[in-house]
């Protein structure tokens, strides 16, 4: 059963058919991204240069994890059991809303409606975080290089302002955007790596990073929660279903492809730094160089212009995540537009675009009232790194990383549920089995996290903010689900729609022209 196929289909004859069901404003664009386009467009939301400058020196300086390569590869193979499951979802339905799509289709329309909105706020809340680590990062480049001084909060909305355009457009130039900006800053960072084994450190090539013993720590819990937000993007290849040609199989192929791209370069890269620092002081020197280290490690090897260009690229490299976040909290709400759970206009796309250009003008408004808060509430002179840094980039991210991992652990739940309800249990087998270890995996994640959170924002003892930032993660699912029990006792025929995207305006087109034929 595929979501949308059959528009597809009506649309290649003639575009005027797709009216029959809604209109073609009420669709997205079919066929307009392969296999490169897609991987493009999810593995930039994981922000590669990000995770090895930001990311990276954290997890080492911060939560003494040495073994932080190792952790790369544990966590690669717990998504690629997740993703047995989810992919094989994918093959079944093509829906925009993906993770609450699947939800409600496995777990029942009011779950999957608690699951639209904690989609929502856990992809904003990591847009979000972005924005600050951009703007703070730009405002250090001007002050650096061209002797101005800068408020964090104007590059970071003017970025806004420019992935807000970016996202009326045709999601296939988004794509191409994405592309040049992900190689580039990909391939700077393997450049780095060679560098790396052909100069390594005073310890020279040592492999004491892969040794189980370096992954435990005071800050395992915590790193869990960073390593995984690296890996945010390669579970929204479904988001783009409905764009892509063949989805049955590309979005499945893009899902493996990305996680396992994601796993070995982020290993990789976590392993250079050991080397090109040493194992045994790889803790200390992140510690002291904080995100400088990647850039430190560069210029000693490459020169003082190609970590000029590297620190380009990182900046470029956060814009990129920026666009692929907006794309999808877009395409989240074109999918809840168009079946009741937001008012209809959201559930339209541009007529010359195809894009969602309601959902992104929303996404493009909340994220600049996010900035403006943060902003207010900033009284630091230019340069201090409080609140883009240590709150809105901290605080955010690790609340978005919350809502996905515990939005892939309800989708596992999903998964095994709707093969089993339809008999095919016995035939999925080994997928269920590996959706079932992914989440014993994902609730032992979730469960470090929400432990640790006050460690994860650097709160204090006692700091409300310990369990009122994971708590915003309860109240939009337990809000969501509230929502679902209302629209099911006062609208159930919109509650029957919830997951079915484009199925459910054929199933109307279908009971019309049933009803048409019993009046003639």
């Amino acid at each position: 059963m595929s979501t949308g196929r059959s528009s597809t289909s009506e649309a290649t004859s003639d575009t005027r058919e797709i009216h029959t069901y809604k209109g073609q404003d009420r669709a997205l664009r079919a066929n307009r991204l392969g296999t490169v386009g897609l991987l493009l467009s999810v593995v930039a939301a994981s922000a590669p240069m990000l995770v090895v400058a930001g990311v990276m020196p954290t997890v080492f300086g911060v939560m003494g994890i040495v073994g932080q390569p190792l952790l790369y590869v544990i966590l690669g193979i717990v998504l690629v059991l997740f993703s047995f499951g989810y992919a094989e979802m994918s093959r079944h339905i093509h829906n925009a809303g993906a993770f609450y799509a699947y939800i409600a289709r496995g777990l029942g329309p009011t779950v999957g409606a608690g699951a639209s909105l904690l989609a929502l706020v856990a992809y904003s809340a990591m847009q979000f975080a972005v924005y600050g680590l951009l703007g703070f990062e730009v405002s250090g480049l001007f002050a650096t290089y061209l002797d101005i001084s800068v408020g964090w909060w104007v590059p970071a909305l003017f970025a806004a302002a420019v992935v807000g355009v970016l996202g009326w457009l045709k999601i296939d130039l988004n794509a191409k955007v994405l592309g040049v900006l992900l190689a580039i800053e990909c391939l700077l960072v393997v450049i780095f790596d060679i560098a790396v084994v052909a100069d390594p450190g005073k310890e020279g090539l040592s492999m004491a990073a892969f040794d189980p013993a370096n992954v435990t720590g005071a800050g395992f819990g915590t790193a869990l929660c960073f390593c995984v937000a690296a890996f945010v993007g390669c579970e929204q290849a479904p988001v783009y279903a409905e764009e892509t040609s063949r989805p049955h199989i590309v979005v499945s192929r893009v899902m493996f492809l990305a996680v396992g791209y994601a796993a070995s370069f982020l290993a990789l890269s976590a392993w250079a730094l050991t080397v090109a620092a040493g194992p045994g002081s790889i803790v200390a020197v992140s510690a002291e160089q904080g995100p400088g280290l990647l850039f430190g490690l560069t210029e000693e090897r490459l020169g003082t212009t190609f970590a000029d260009l590297l620190h380009v690229l990182f900046v470029t490299g956060m814009f990129a995540a920026l666009l692929s976040f907006h794309n999808v909290v877009a395409r989240y709400a074109f999918a809840m537009g168009r079946e009741g759970l937001l008012p209809a206009t959201f559930g339209r796309t541009t007529r010359g675009s195809g894009a969602p250009a309601s959902g992104s003008v929303l996404q493009s408004l909340i994220s600049v009232a996010a900035i403006a808060a943060f902003a207010l509430t900033d009284g630091k002179p230019n340069g201090d790194p409080t609140a883009p840094v240590l709150r809105l980039f901290t605080w955010m991210g690790s609340v978005g990383a919350l809502g996905i991992i515990t939005l892939m652990a309800l989708a596992s739940c999903a998964v095994i549920v709707f093969f089993v309800r339809r008999g095919a249990g016995r035939a999925h087998a080994p997928r269920l089995v590996a959706s079932g270890i992914a989440i014993v995996a994902l609730v032992g994640i979730a469960v470090y996290t929400v432990k640790d959170f006050g460690v994860l924002i650097d709160a204090g003892p006692g700091s409300a903010l310990s369990w009122a930032l994971p708590g915003l993660i309860g109240l939009a699912l337990v809000g969501g689900i509230g929502y679902g029990l209302v629209l099911r006792s006062v609208k159930p025929e919109v509650h029957a729609r919830i997951g079915l995207g484009n199925e459910a305006f054929q199933l109307e087109k279908a009971a019309e022209q049933r009803a048409e034929r019993t009046t003639a």
